[in-house]
C-alpha cells in the first residue's frame, strides 16, 4: 500500500509539474491595425527553424522536413489581441513546444486569412481564398507574416514570445505576355454560384513558334 501511495504521489507531482512547464511555454501573436483595421478569422502559424534561410515559415510544412510548426484557427481576431499558440497546440514534426528541445531557434509567424463562404448546397464555410499562389499559404497575398528573431528556447524554463505580423505578403506579379506566351483569365459563372463568390478560371497558352493569326475567311452567301 505504501509503494502505491508513493507511485501515485510521484504521479501527481509529474503532472503537476507537466502542467506548469506547459502553462509557461506559447508565443502571442497578434497583429496591429496599421496591417489590418478589421478581425480576421483564419488560421495562425508558428515555426522553428534552425537555419537561418530560407525564411522559417518557407521551411515549415514539408512531410520529410525537420523544421517544427504548430497551427491553431482564430475567430475573428481583432487587431492587437494575440493568438496563444502553447503547449496545447498541436504541431508537426514535434507533437507539442514541450517536446521541441533546447537551443536557439530562427522563429517566425504568419496568419492564413479565410474567407466565408456561402455556397449554393446550403453550407457556409470559412476556408483560404486562392490569390493566385496555388494555395500556398506562405506566399498568398494578404496574408499577415511576421519578421524573423533568432531566440533561445528552453521547455524546461519555460518562455513566453510576443510575435507582431507586421508585414502583409505583396500580390503575385503576373510575366506580361509575350510573342509565343499568352495568358487567359475568365470568370466561371458556374463556379460563382456554387461558392457565392467570383471565382476566375486562367490558363497560360504556349503558342508554336511561327504560329500566325490566320485571317477570317470571306463570307460568301449561297444563292439557289
Amino acid at each position: 500500500m505504501t509503494r502505491r501511495l508513493f507511485r501515485l504521489a510521484s504521479f501527481c507531482i509529474f503532472c503537476q509539474f507537466c502542467a506548469a512547464t506547459a502553462a509557461n511555454v506559447r508565443f502571442q501573436v497578434s497583429f496591429p491595425t496599421s496591417v489590418h483595421a478589421s478581425p480576421i478569422t483564419g488560421r495562425v502559424f508558428v515555426a522553428l527553424a534552425k537555419k537561418a534561410a530560407p525564411a522559417p515559415i518557407d521551411q515549415a510544412g514539408s512531410w520529410s522536413g525537420q523544421t517544427p510548426f504548430f497551427g491553431i484557427d482564430v475567430n475573428q481576431l481583432a487587431p492587437g489581441n494575440p493568438a496563444v499558440v502553447d503547449s496545447s497546440v498541436l504541431g508537426y514534426p514535434a507533437n507539442s513546444l514541450a517536446d521541441v528541445p533546447a537551443g536557439d531557434y530562427y522563429v517566425q509567424a504568419l496568419l492564413n486569412i479565410y474567407t466565408e463562404f456561402h455556397r449554393s448546397d446550403g453550407h457556409v464555410i470559412w476556408a483560404h481564398m486562392d490569390q493566385w499562389e496555388g494555395q500556398q499559404f506562405n506566399r498568398s497575398p494578404g496574408n499577415l507574416i511576421s519578421d524573423v528573431h533568432r531566440i533561445h528556447l528552453d521547455p524546461a524554463a519555460g518562455y513566453d514570445v510576443p510575435l507582431k505580423l507586421s508585414k502583409v505578403i505583396e500580390p503575385v506579379v503576373v510575366p506580361s505576355d509575350t510573342a509565343w506566351v499568352k495568358r487567359i483569365k475568365i470568370q466561371s459563372q458556374l463556379l460563382t454560384r456554387f461558392w457565392g463568390q467570383p471565382m476566375y478560371l486562367s490558363a497560360t497558352v504556349l503558342l508554336p513558334k511561327g504560329y500566325m493569326v490566320p485571317e477570317r475567311p470571306m463570307m460568301r452567301s449561297v444563292e439557289g
